[in-house]
């Protein structure tokens, strides 16, 4: 049974970016990820060990976020290559990054940027 495993709304202060001062100031950063992996020994027997830990795949989020990059779109896949890494069961990954408040020279709550790759 093919399912998945999201976590919505993460936050991280981190020091992304292009310009050398937001890599030196640092910023607010949210993170969303959907995993999608097969789910039917967990949905039957109620073991943890069976499905994705929500609290393992936190704990690597926060790891790829605490290493500065310049773009999301690098930060994103970052995120996606160690998922795959650190999860055999998962056949796809799906990631959300925003940046809030981009130096984008008016107002602008967020820049996000989303990237969704499958296995090879």
């Amino acid at each position: 049974m093919e399912g998945k495993i999201t976590l919505e709304g993460m936050e991280f202060f981190a020091h992304h970016g292009y310009y050398q001062e937001e890599q030196k100031i640092g910023n607010k950063f949210a993170v969303d990820i959907t995993v999608v992996t097969d789910l039917s020994d967990a949905a039957e027997h109620d073991v943890l060990k069976e499905t994705i830990d929500y609290e393992s795949l936190y704990k690597i989020i926060r790891h790829v976020m605490s290493e500065p990059t310049k773009l999301l779109e690098h930060l994103g896949k970052r995120i996606i290559d160690t998922v795959f890494e650190e999860f055999q069961q998962v056949s796809s990954v799906e990631v959300k990054v925003s940046k809030y408040n981009p130096p984008v020279g008016g107002i602008c709550q967020r820049a996000s940027v989303s990237l969704k790759e499958n296995r090879q």
